[in-house]
């Protein structure tokens, strides 16, 4: 990969592409009227944190930025402070303390920002918030970041593709060596074994039917079931996404195949509109094939994704939960496309689907899994 090589102990992007970052948000700022920003994680939510400073937030982190200075990173727990700062070489690190908040509050003081808009990023507490207002004027900036995160750069998308390739292959042991007998709870064990070695981190694995389970039940698969997963592994918070169906040592009933049959036609509906220019209004009507064959979903049709999740979310024409959005995809956007097609009352269903970028010419494949209807043991 350019942006990383083997003497370094983590991988990096390179300066110009950090540099378009900082003057990404420094353009963001001017719009908002700040001149400062505090970003925020906690509990490894908060991605604006590590798409700043490379640091993937852990227990607590605060970034203090200010056009044209070096970042303050604060980091909690104090253990963390000495592997943050090998990975975030591009900022000073410290120790957040006992009050992280006071602690950035007291830089910013030193950098000029009493009584001027400070922009805010990322999931801040009511208390630290209270906490600022008695310094600044805080203003959210996350529709802005959220904005920032939506194109990736080519340097993103060639990390993405690492992500890709780990999801691929967590996919790929499930498949190969699952089966009869397997406890539901060890499938993720499988999936897991295929990328943690190599550097990849686990994002979620579901599995279930007709929906993938946020969490495993304490059941063994048999032959005859049907079970779906949503497998995503990341390389450093790039993070592929791919969902299949399996059939468990047997062939599918009917009704399996043309649950799955929709599905399939609903994704090549929605993955020929996908272009540059194309907007949400037309992926919804790409999804009507569902519900010409009978048939309705249960989950997000489509959804942007890498950085967040992000816009647009969309459903089919038989489920919206919003209205659909006044939105247009613009090359460098990654999106998945993930019908879940079950019957009206959602007592089958199957999932198929996948991340894909939106390129100049159309949509792209980021992984490279077989898609259909697949069988394990």
């Amino acid at each position: 990969m350019t942006s990383s090589t083997e003497a370094l102990p983590y991988p990096r992007f390179s300066d110009a592409e950090m540099a378009r970052r900082r003057g990404a948000l420094a353009a963001e700022l001017e719009l908002a009227g700040a001149g400062h920003a505090v970003l925020y994680g906690a509990n490894k939510v908060g991605p604006a944190v590590g798409w700043l400073t490379r640091w993937p937030v852990t227990r607590e982190a605060l970034v203090v930025f200010m056009p044209g200075e070096r970042d303050l990173l604060l980091v909690n727990f104090y253990n963390h402070v000495p592997n943050a700062a090998r990975i975030a070489t591009e900022a000073e690190v410290r120790w957040a303390g006992p009050k992280p908040m006071a602690t950035a509050i007291a830089e910013l003081r030193r950098r000029g920002a009493g009584g001027k808009r400070v922009a805010v990023i990322g999931p801040l507490g009511y208390r630290p918030y209270a906490a600022l207002t008695e310094l600044a004027e805080p203003v959210s900036l996350d529709d802005a970041y959220t904005r920032l995160r939506l194109g990736k750069s080519a340097e993103e998308l060639e990390w993405l593709r690492v992500g890709c390739g780990f999801t691929d292959d967590a996919v790929r042991a499930v498949h190969e060596q699952a089966g009869p007998g397997t406890d539901e709870r060890e499938l993720g064990n499988l999936a897991e074994r295929a990328y943690v070695g190599r550097g990849g981190t686990t994002h979620i694995h579901y599995f279930g039917a007709p929906v993938p389970a946020q969490w495993p039940a304490a059941r063994t698969l048999e032959r005859g079931d049907v079970l779906s997963c949503e497998i995503s592994a990341s390389y450093w918070d790039y993070t592929g996404q791919l969902l299949r169906t399996f059939t468990v040592a047997d062939d599918p009933a009917p009704l399996y195949r043309e649950l799955h049959d929709a599905a399939d036609a609903a994704f090549d509906a929605i993955f020929d509109r996908v272009r540059p220019g194309a907007n949400a209004a037309e992926l919804v009507e790409a999804s009507a094939v569902i519900a010409d064959a009978g048939f309705t979903t249960r989950d997000d049709l489509v959804h942007g994704f890498v950085g967040g999740y992000l816009p647009p979310v969309l459903g089919d024409t038989t489920r919206m939960l919003d209205d659909v959005p006044d939105f247009t995809l613009e090359e460098g956007m990654t999106i998945v496309i993930q019908p879940n097609v079950v019957t009206p009352d959602e007592s089958a269903g199957v999932q198929t689907g996948e991340l894909v970028a939106v390129t100049s010419e159309g949509a792209e494949r980021l992984h490279d899994y077989e898609r259909g209807l697949l069988r394990l043991g």
